[in-house]
C-alpha cells in the first residue's frame, strides 16, 4: 500500500501480500526475515523499524510503531488455530486473528515471541528468549518463559505506568 524511502532489505527476505502493508521511511529488513500478510490483512512498518534477521512477522492484523527494534530470529504471531472441533486435525480448523500492536521505541529481545493479541507498550524492553502472552505497560521491561515484569526501565516515572 506504502512504501517509503530509504528501505533496506536483505538478501532472501520476503514480504507476503505487500499490497496490504504501509512501510515507513528508513525501515530495515534483515536478510531471511519474512513478513506474512495476508490478502484481507493490515500491516504498518513505522519509520525507522529495524527487523533483524530470520524475524517472522505474522501480518494478518499488525501494527509496529515508529523506531521499534526486533532482534533476530524473533517471532510475532497474530493467529493460531481455534482447534474447534475436535474431531479434525487442529491445523484444519479456522483461525482466530488476533490484532498485535508494539508502540513506539520498544524493543524485541533476540529470539523473542510476541503471542496473538498482545500490546507492547511504549519504550518497552522484551528481554531475549521471552514468550509474551499478555500485553507489557509503557516502559516495562519483561523476560522469561512466560515473560514477566523484571523492573521499569531507568527514568520510567510514575506518570509512565
Amino acid at each position: 500500500a506504502r512504501f517509503g524511502h530509504g528501505i533496506q532489505i536483505g538478501r532472501g527476505a520476503l514480504v507476503k501480500h505487500a499490497e496490504t502493508c504501509a512501510i515507513g521511511d528508513g525501515v530495515y529488513v534483515g536478510e531471511h526475515a519474512v513478513v506474512q500478510g495476508r490478502v484481507d490483512g493490515h500491516c504498518v512498518l513505522g519509520a525507522h523499524v529495524w527487523i533483524g534477521a530470520q524475524v517472522f512477522l505474522d501480518a494478518r492484523d499488525l501494527e509496529i510503531e515508529e523506531f521499534v527494534g526486533i532482534g533476530p530470529g524473533a517471532k510475532v504471531l497474530g493467529s493460531e488455530h481455534t482447534g474447534r472441533p475436535i474431531d479434525i486435525p487442529i491445523v484444519q480448523t479456522d483461525l482466530e486473528i488476533r490484532p498485535v500492536r508494539i508502540r513506539a521505541w520498544a524493543d524485541i529481545g533476540v529470539n523473542a515471541v510476541i503471542l496473538p493479541g498482545v500490546t507492547i507498550g511504549r519504550g518497552a524492553i522484551v528481554g531475549a528468549g521471552a514468550v509474551v502472552t499478555r500485553d507489557v505497560p509503557d516502559f516495562a521491561v519483561v523476560a522469561g518463559v512466560p515473560a514477566a515484569f523484571i523492573r521499569w526501565r531507568e527514568g520510567a516515572g510514575t506518570d509512565a505506568r
